[in-house]
């Protein structure tokens, strides 16, 4: 069966373990030349080492594959910018930047730091932000320069906690949430381009998500990393080029599309605060449910 990804140049971010290090694995596999970015801390984003970066590299370049380490701060503006350039340099060109990398700091909104909260949100925003914008800014002067759209893609990480909402996450959640807007609004504006920008939600069972609940063996089995690399994979390809705006999730059994918010039920506006009151009262009984964890309504 043909290689999907012959020929194209990807940068993953947080590309040295867990889903980052499969996406790697398997975009080299099928023939991706692959920038593995990790900037090598633990879950709360301490610490740095390239040396897991390196040790993906190398398990690439054991299986015939081409690979480059970078251990660059995706949070940091001129690091991401360092980051696209790189792989610019080692292999003459980037198709493809998968979003991955990602920190944990939970707790309970009354217990939460300043300093909790704003390191999950530069990691997980900023971090989606910084090299995206780079590598917008780079195929959007490559197209002008040839005159017509390329073939890019831009794939972010979001999760069932910024989508759907989980207790004791209110930064990670709120974080996600942001980068599957992002992700719509991003591939609204750079379709023009020929850059599309779709969003993997995981559920894959990590040093991230390990100690988040207890995991029987079917579980973990279910949620093996390797579940959500052909996701990635296939987004990475030229084959998905019509396909943009979109959050898919990934793990746990399944493929599923996950559905941006719709309006609801609604009614004339009225300036009484007492009649408002009542009128969305009752739109609120009418409205769907906010979803659960599983994406379903909750009961």
């Amino acid at each position: 069966m043909a290689r999907l990804c012959e020929g194209r140049v990807a940068i993953v971010t947080g590309g040295a373990r867990g889903v980052g290090r499969e996406h790697c694995l398997m975009l080299a596999e099928h023939g991706a030349k692959v920038v593995v970015n990790d900037l090598g801390g633990d879950r709360t984003g301490k610490g740095h080492d390239v040396g897991p970066a390196q040790q993906v590299v190398n398990e690439i370049k054991a299986k015939g594959g081409e690979a480059v380490a970078n251990g660059d701060d995706v949070s940091d503006w001129n690091g991401a910018k360092r980051m696209i350039d790189q792989a610019i340099q080692a292999f003459g060109k980037l198709d493809a930047l998968v979003l991955n990398a990602g920190i944990l700091r939970d707790r309970m909104l009354v217990n939460m730091s300043e300093d909790e909260w704003d390191a999950v949100i530069k990691v997980h925003l900023k971090g989606t932000f910084a090299p995206a914008r780079h590598a917008a800014a780079y195929w959007r002067d490559l197209a002008k320069e040839k005159g017509g759209p390329v073939d890019a893609r831009i794939i972010t990480t979001t999760s069932v906690s910024g989508i759907y909402g989980n207790i004791g996450q209110t930064n990670y959640g709120a974080a996600k949430a942001g980068i599957a807007s992002f992700t719509i609004i991003a591939a609204r504006e750079l379709g023009r381009y020929g850059i599309t920008v779709n969003s993997i939600s995981p559920s894959a069972f990590t040093r991230m998500t390990e100690d988040l609940r207890q995991y029987s063996e079917e579980d973990k089995k279910r949620r093996d990393p390797r579940w959500i690399a052909p996701v990635a994979t296939w987004l990475v390809s030229e084959q998905s080029r019509e396909i943009t705006g979109r959050v898919f999730q990934a793990g746990n059994g399944q493929f599923a599309v996950a559905e941006s918010w719709h309006k609801g039920p609604m009614a004339e506006q009225v300036m009484d605060p007492h009649q408002a009151g009542k009128i969305l009262t009752e739109l609120a009984k009418k409205a769907r449910k906010n979803a659960g964890m599983d994406g379903m309504d909750l009961d």
